[in-house]
């Protein structure tokens, strides 16, 4: 039996992070009951966003152009490459303002579980990115979660064979467990103020 567009929106609501059945039935109703007002506007916002936003090859972020922002802004530090695993993290510390160098979007960590391994995170494409710019430090801003860790130490080996490179992580703090997008700025400032090498 074929689903209604009712069910199948409150479906394809369910699926976003966070969100169960109950909570995407009431966003499905409170869009459905103000159709004109807040649904043609989301309807246009997802059109564009699909239409215009890319993913950048140098980085990993997302942006309206491809090299991004980022990567394109000549005034930023290219000696200088910030490992995260998602673009929300690069987005967190960003807001901040206090780092100025280049990023690499790992896009998860490794994790034997749900099958991640190197060639899903595009390591190989960091290292092409380290060599190309002649960097001097990569600094991992990994979650201090198990799969954080070991993504950490996989990276660290892999570059120890660039002569000339600092590889260093942020400084602890950072709560055992904790996902680096959850952090309040003190705490993530002072992190990346005392980072410290690993290799």
């Amino acid at each position: 039996m074929e689903q209604s567009p009712i069910d199948k929106l409150i479906n394809d609501i369910s699926k976003l992070p966070g969100l169960g059945r109950r909570s995407a039935q009431r966003i499905a109703l409170f869009l459905l009951k103000n159709k004109d007002k807040n649904l043609s506007s989301l309807i246009e916002s997802l059109k564009t966003s699909y239409n215009n936003i890319v993913e950048c090859i140098e980085c990993g972020n997302i942006d309206m152009q491809v090299p991004c922002n980022i990567c394109s802004d000549s005034s930023r530090d290219n000696s200088k490459i910030c490992v995260v695993e998602d673009v929300s993290d690069l987005w967190t510390i960003e807001k901040i303002g206090f780092y100025k160098g280049m990023y690499y979007v790992l896009g998860g960590s490794l994790s034997a579980i749900q099958g991640v391994g190197t060639d899903d995170l595009k390591l190989q494409n960091l290292l092409n990115k380290v060599e190309m710019h002649q960097t001097k430090e990569v600094i991992h801003a990994l979650s201090t979660t198990m799969e954080g860790q070991t993504t950490s130490f996989v990276i660290a080996d892999k570059l120890e064979k660039i002569e000339e490179i600092s590889v260093t992580r942020l400084a602890q703090g950072i709560p055992i467990g904790g996902e680096l997008h959850y952090l309040d700025e003190n705490t993530l400032n002072t992190a990346f103020q005392s980072r410290k090498k690993i290799t």
